[in-house]
């Protein structure tokens, strides 16, 4: 998991960093998408780990206010 993390870092790093001081028609172009794309899928990343983290908390308090309304009612 750590080489994979270390691969993809050094890869965003690249793409992000390198990319735009080198030409068009350098071959190294070819290995990386467009740069629009540097932004766009960690942008899309984000929003998405932020709405599973909000719906597992929001999961969370509601299971915890049911059972304090059934700990309620059976006393």
């Amino acid at each position: 998991m750590l080489l994979a993390a270390t691969f993809i870092f050094a890869y965003y790093t690249i793409w992000t960093f390198a990319l735009p001081l080198l030409e068009n028609d350098n071959p190294l172009q070819k290995f990386f998408l467009p740069r629009d794309y540097a932004i766009k899928i960690p942008v899309i990343l984000l929003i998405i780990g932020v709405t599973l983290v909000g719906s597992f908390i929001g999961s969370v308090l509601l299971k915890s206010s049911q059972k304090k309304k059934q700990g309620k009612k059976a006393n």
